[in-house]
């Protein structure tokens, strides 16, 4: 009864610490639903962290839970996952977003979460422990979120400027001032759909590894999901104020019919990536439309130099966070 009792108690921490990293998920990545409408002036900050929290919650009513079943049953094989692997995930993915934050650095909540797992289940049971499949999808999104991106914000870019030819600056801008909350609005219900279905994921990992959940069920239990949507929207809602001057302002600077472009073409790359089960970063996403609508006026419109360091953090995401991961998986095995 006792090692029943301290099993429960184990797993109740764990699902908190989870649920800090969905809400420090969705404080990290609010910079990627607002950067674009605050930069532009559509709206202020205060209103635009509210606005962005309402649609990642709507998110709830909209997505199946594909990315949820590719991050808790997709990566790992069956059996392997324990509490010692997730508390070490955890620790390496939150230690990772806390050092990016601090930074000002945009990387991937995501992908230092799908890194932390990596590197707990290899410093468990090795690298055979991984389904290859759900790995390399993954990583292959870290290429084809931001490239998606940019070509969709590029294309709409060139698209409502051939539309808008005949039309004057000033009419322009109002028309896409009222536009891009539109835009805004269904970036956030992308970043809310994957986003918070990756914790989902991981509760889920939880539950099943520690017996309070069946590998057979179809669907992990409804209070994760709730729990899961409220804490990123809650995140979300007190923002990230370091990383909106590097999204909104520092990569290119952009008007609204830009805000509208990049949000637009990120939003459907996040749609597309939620449907097929994919755990791709907002992060990448937004990046890669904003380069693409600012490279639509000239190549020196944006500044590679900062979107260079950028990519640079999303290459050391994930081997960074694995690297935490591991080691306070072994830290884990003393502690829990």
């Amino acid at each position: 009864m006792e090692a029943v009792q301290v099993g429960f108690w184990v797993v109740v921490l764990l699902v908190v610490l989870a649920i800090a990293f969905d809400f420090m998920n969705g404080f990290h990545d609010a910079a990627n639903s607002i950067a674009t409408v605050v930069s532009t002036g559509v709206l202020k900050p205060q209103h635009a962290v509210l606005f962005a929290a309402a649609f990642n919650f709507v998110a709830i009513a909209i997505f199946h839970l594909s990315v949820a079943a590719t991050v808790g049953k997709g990566i790992v094989m069956p059996g392997v996952v324990d509490h010692h692997v997730v508390f070490g995930a955890l620790i390496g993915a939150i230690a990772w977003n806390v050092i990016t934050w601090f930074y000002g650095i945009p990387s991937s909540s995501s992908h230092a979460l799908i890194g932390g797992i990596v590197g707990a289940t290899m410093a468990k049971a090795g690298a055979h422990a991984l389904i290859a499949k759900g790995v390399w999808k993954t990583v292959a999104f870290i290429f084809v979120s931001p490239l998606l991106g940019f070509l969709l914000g590029s294309l709409l870019m060139v698209a409502v400027a051939w539309v808008c030819r005949r039309s004057s600056p000033l009419r322009v801008d109002n028309w896409f001032r009222r536009l891009q909350l539109v835009s805004a609005g269904l970036y956030s219900l992308g970043h809310g759909g994957n986003d918070a279905q990756k914790t989902i994921g991981i509760i889920w990992m939880l539950l099943i590894g520690s017996g309070y959940a069946a590998a057979t069920d179809s669907a992990p239990p409804t209070w994760t999901i709730w729990a899961c949507y409220i804490a990123i929207a809650l995140g979300t809602m007190f923002g990230g104020w370091r990383i909106v001057k590097t999204m909104g302002q520092r990569i290119t600077k952009l008007k609204p019919v830009g805000g509208f472009c990049a949000e637009t073409g990120g939003a459907i790359t996040l749609f597309l990536a939620t449907s097929l089960g994919i755990p791709v970063s907002t992060t990448h996403t937004i990046t890669g439309a904003i380069v693409g609508v600012g490279s639509t006026q000239r190549a020196s419109a944006v500044r590679w130099g900062i979107a260079g360091n950028i990519v640079w953090a999303w290459v050391f995401t994930i081997p960074a966070s694995a690297f935490i991961a591991a080691v306070f998986y072994w830290v884990g095995m003393q502690l829990l």
